[in-house]
C-alpha cells in the first residue's frame, strides 16, 4: 500500500514544509492539518485542512481524514501537546504510525525522531545489557557534521510564528496554545535577561575559574525550563523551585561539609522567575549560607570536567555529564537513567558516592541512541533544515525502523 503522511503541528520554522516537499518528491502522498495561523504561515500555499473545532472534536476529525485518505503515518513535533495526545493515542489503535520529532537528545548537531513517543514515552529498552550487546556492533557516530545555526534565526522564526498568531481570534478562534506563558510576556523577559547577561557572563566565568583554581569540591544542579514537557509531564516536581528545595534539603543534611552546590540557569530561560531570590530564601531555610553558587551562564564543559557530581531531573545535560565521566543522578527517569550510567540509589546517598559511569557502556548506549533516534541536522537554519530533511529519511521512510531491526 502506498504510504500517506499526515503532518500535524510542527516546530516554528520551515522544517515541516521542507520535509513534506521531500516526501512528495520521493513519491509519497502528503496531507496537513493547520491548527493556528502560525501553522498556516509556515505551510504556505501547499494544500491543507484547517481545524477550527474544539479539542474534544479532534479525534473524530482525524478519524475521518485518516480513513478517507488512507493515511498510514502521521508526523508531529512534541508528543505532549494537547492537540497531539488524542492523535497519538488513537492512531496506534488503528495501525497508523506516529513519527515524533523533538529537540535532540544530543546537542547541538542532532534532532530526535522516534516512532510513537519520545523522552518518557520512548520505545528504547531500559536494559543496559541490551545496549551493550547491540551497541558494540554499531559504528562510532562521533559528534555529527556541524552546521551554522545562529540563535537570531531561531528567534526570528519564533517571533514570526507568534506574530501570525494575531490572526488566531479570526481564523482559529478556538485554538489554545500549549505554552504556559503569553509570547509577549516571554519576549519581554528574554530582552531583559539577555541584556543582563552582558555583565553577568564575566562574573560567572570568574566564579567558575575560582572554583577550579581552589579545587573546591562542588556539585552541579542545572535548571530546566518549567514549560518543558520533561518537567510538566515526566517528573514528580511542579517546577524548578520545588527541585531546588528538594536538592538543597538533601545537600544540607548529607553532602560533605566542604562541598558547594552550583546551580546554573537554563540558557533559554526567559527570566520571569527571580531564581537568585528563591535560592537566597532556601539558603536561609537550610542553613547553607556561603555554600551555594548561582550562575546565569558559564562553560558547561569546564564545569563538568571538575564537578564532583551532577544532579538533574531529566535534562539532556545529564547525557553530556555521563559521557564526560561525571557521576550523575537523575530525579526522574530519562532514557540514560540506566545501571552503570547513573547513580541508582536515593539522592541522600549520592553525595557520598564516587562511582563513575562505565565508559564502554556509554559508548554502546550513545551509538545505539544515535543509530535509532537521532538525525544530524537542525530545525531552524537553512543548512540545518537541509541536513535534517535528508538525514531523517532513513528513520522515517522504511516500514521497519532501525530500532525495530535491532529488537
Amino acid at each position: 500500500m502506498k504510504r500517506s503522511f499526515l503532518f500535524l503541528q510542527g516546530v516554528c520554522s520551515p522544517f515541516f514544509a521542507s520535509l513534506a516537499d521531500r516526501l512528495v518528491a520521493d513519491g509519497y502522498r502528503v496531507y496537513k492539518i493547520n491548527f493556528n495561523a502560525g501553522d498556516l504561515l509556515y505551510w504556505g500555499a501547499r494544500p491543507a485542512w484547517n481545524y477550527r473545532g474544539d479539542l474534544s472534536g479532534l479525534r473524530d476529525f482525524l478519524d475521518e481524514k485518516w480513513r478517507r485518505h488512507g493515511v498510514t503515518d502521521q508526523i508531529l513535533f512534541g508528543d505532549r501537546r494537547p492537540i497531539h495526545r488524542p492523535a497519538i493515542d488513537h492512531a496506534s489503535s488503528v495501525g497508523i504510525r506516529s513519527h515524533v520529532f523533538e529537540e535532540g537528545y544530543l546537542r547541538p548537531c542532532w534532532v530526535t525522531l522516534e516512532r510513537e513517543g519520545v523522552n518518557g514515552h520512548s520505545l528504547l529498552p531500559r536494559d543496559p545489557d541490551w545496549f551493550q550487546s547491540v551497541g558494540e556492533r554499531l559504528p562510532d557516530y562521533g559528534n555529527g557534521e556541524p552546521f551554522a545555526s545562529p540563535f537570531r534565526i531561531r528567534a526570528a522564526h519564533d517571533a514570526a510564528y507568534h506574530v501570525a498568531g494575531i490572526a488566531n481570534p479570526i481564523l482559529f478562534n478556538r485554538y489554545r496554545t500549549h505554552a504556559p506563558v503569553n509570547a509577549a510576556v516571554e519576549y519581554a523577559g528574554y530582552i531583559r535577561r539577555f541584556t543582563m547577561l552582558r555583565w553577568r557572563k564575566p562574573q560567572d566565568a570568574a566564579l567558575i575559574d575560582a572554583l577550579v583554581e581552589r579545587r573546591a569540591p562542588f556539585y552541579l544542579l542545572p535548571l530546566q525550563l518549567n514549560s518543558d514537557a520533561q518537567i510538566r509531564d515526566h517528573c514528580r516536581f511542579e517546577d524548578m523551585n520545588g527541585v531546588m528545595e528538594f536538592v538543597m534539603a538533601s545537600f544540607a543534611l548529607h553532602a560533605p561539609a566542604a562541598a558547594r552546590l552550583v546551580i546554573k540557569n537554563h540558557p533559554l530561560d526567559a527570566g520571569l522567575i527571580d531564581y537568585r531570590r528563591v535560592i537566597t530564601g532556601l539558603e536561609k531555610k537550610f542553613a547553607l549560607s556561603g555554600r551555594i553558587d548561582y550562575l546565569e551562564s558559564g562553560d558547561l564543559d569546564k564545569l563538568l570536567s571538575f564537578a564532583r557530581g551532577v544532579v538533574t531531573v531529566n535534562s539532556t545535560l545529564g547525557f553530556l555529564s555521563v559521557g564526560m565521566g561525571c557521576p550523575t543522578v537523575t530525579l526522574s527517569d530519562p532514557i540514560y537513567n540506566l545501571p552503570g550510567l547513573t547513580f541508582q540509589g536515593p539522592l541522600d546517598d549520592f553525595w557520598q558516592d564516587d562511582g563513575k559511569p562505565e565508559a564502554e557502556l556509554f559508548r554502546c548506549f550513545r551509538n545505539t541512541v544515535i543509530h535509532t533516534t537521532q538525525v544530524n541536522g537542525g530545525f531552524y537554519s537553512r543548512a540545518g533544515i537541509r541536513m535534517a530533511v535528508n538525514n531523517c529519511r532513513r528513520l522515517l521512510e522504511p516500514e521497519r525502523s532501525p530500532l525495530d531491526e535491532l529488537l
